[in-house]
């Protein structure tokens, strides 16, 4: 399936919104009119201003699959009510299955998850979206990406390949040629898996480190980044037990632990960090409150206070909520809470923290809760209907 209509305009927004699933009478109403380069009425037909309250929200979505969308879901959401209201969508980015900001705030980031792998970079400004052009990753479908915190390199995870690659950010937040890609090939591929699947590469909180989790080889690796030439230099690495599946790693406020959620054994576990080494000591497995079976772990988010943590549960349709104890080194566990969706793939949080968002893959929604002082979770509203919602990132 092809990634949506080109529009013209460098990859503008169109105005009928992402077509297949909710978006399109929500657009009728709202959707942003984009005129052509050069036009004498392109001030006329600029994006429609949303309410002062209201701020951007971004949904990553599959546009290479039956019920998918046709590009980068563009919408809005207050941040009071958690109410979405759609404004477009962005074609020209293939498969944007997750979605990252520039510390900038100006730039946008999608990894495009196919055979060819690629990441695609996308200027924000008032006038609306842009795509800026895309790099290969040197990889097969890639599944996660970051910037790291000087801003200067893009990180990203090819999955199928199970390799990291780093590309250069320039001065426009367009991206350069691939500096490195290196792939994961020792300690072996875990029970049940053909080879190295590298699932997130992301930046320790103090800067110093590049992790990378690998599901295939049960194995968390530790980085040195050289952010002169945007070369990986191995530190160390963790291994969890074998046939863990570790997918994604949060760290907590403190940087000394972090969390990580076990999409094949049906556990999480708490990490301690030595920020000087790199090194990440794995916990015990615990718990994720949803019985037995595999109920897919996806994600894990901590609080920005670093009380409490959810995991986001695929196959239990579930968020588990955890406090966080004795500093960070503790996680108990408290209860699930039902989604409202089928298969959450990925939650986010609100910049205030006040909301979370989970991105339903095969309900092909987007759930919004509000998010309590004391970690309770309670559902806004109905979700918002979003082809193959595969991610959210609000803004």
């Amino acid at each position: 399936m092809a990634a949506g209509r080109n529009t013209g305009s460098g990859g503008r927004p169109e105005a009928d919104g992402w077509g297949r699933r909710g978006f399109i009478g929500a657009v009728a109403a709202t959707a942003a009119v984009v005129a052509a380069p050069g036009s004498a009425s392109a001030s006329a037909l600029s994006p429609v201003r949303a309410p002062r309250r209201d701020r951007q929200l971004f949904l990553g979505t599959y546009t290479s699959q039956p019920e998918g969308g046709e590009g980068l879901g563009l919408a809005t959401y207050d941040e009071t009510t958690g109410r979405i209201t759609a404004t477009g969508t962005l074609t020209g980015v293939p498969d944007p299955s997750y979605l990252c900001l520039h510390p900038s705030g100006r730039t946008l980031y999608a990894v495009n998850e196919r055979e060819q792998g690629g990441v695609t970079a996308v200027a924000l400004s008032p006038a609306g979206p842009e795509v800026l052009g895309a790099r290969g990753t040197g990889g097969a479908g890639p599944c996660h990406l970051s910037v790291h915190p000087s801003g200067r390199w893009l990180l990203s995870a090819n999955y199928l390949s199970g390799s990291v690659a780093v590309h250069p950010i320039q001065s426009s937040g367009a991206l350069g040629e691939l500096s490195d890609v290196v792939t994961h090939s020792s300690p072996p591929p875990g029970p049940g898996q053909e080879g190295p699947h590298a699932h997130q590469v992301v930046t320790s909180p103090d800067g110093g480190h590049v992790l990378a989790v690998d599901l295939g080889n049960d194995t968390v690796y530790s980085y040195r980044l050289d952010t002169k030439k945007g070369k990986l230099t191995q530190a160390s690495y963790a291994a969890l037990r074998p046939g863990a599946g570790p997918r994604h790693l949060t760290f907590h406020p403190s940087g000394r632990f972090a969390y990580l959620a076990n999409e094949l054994d049906n556990t999480v576990v708490v990490c301690a960090y030595d920020p000087a080494s790199g090194r990440l000591t794995p916990g015990a497995p615990q718990s994720t409150g949803t019985g037995e079976g595999t109920s897919y772990p996806a994600q894990l988010l901590v609080t920005r206070e670093g009380t409490f943590a959810f995991l986001a549960n695929r196959g239990h349709n579930s968020l588990t909520r955890y406090a966080i104890e004795a500093g960070g080194a503790r996680l108990r566990l408290l209860d699930t809470v039902p989604v409202g969706g089928d298969f959450p793939r990925h939650i986010a949080f609100s910049p205030s923290g006040r909301l979370l968002f989970a991105a339903n893959q095969k309900s092909s929604s987007v759930s919004v809760f509000q998010v309590s002082k004391g970690g309770q979770l309670r559902l806004t509203g109905e979700p918002f209907a979003a082809p193959l919602a595969v991610c959210a990132l609000p803004l």
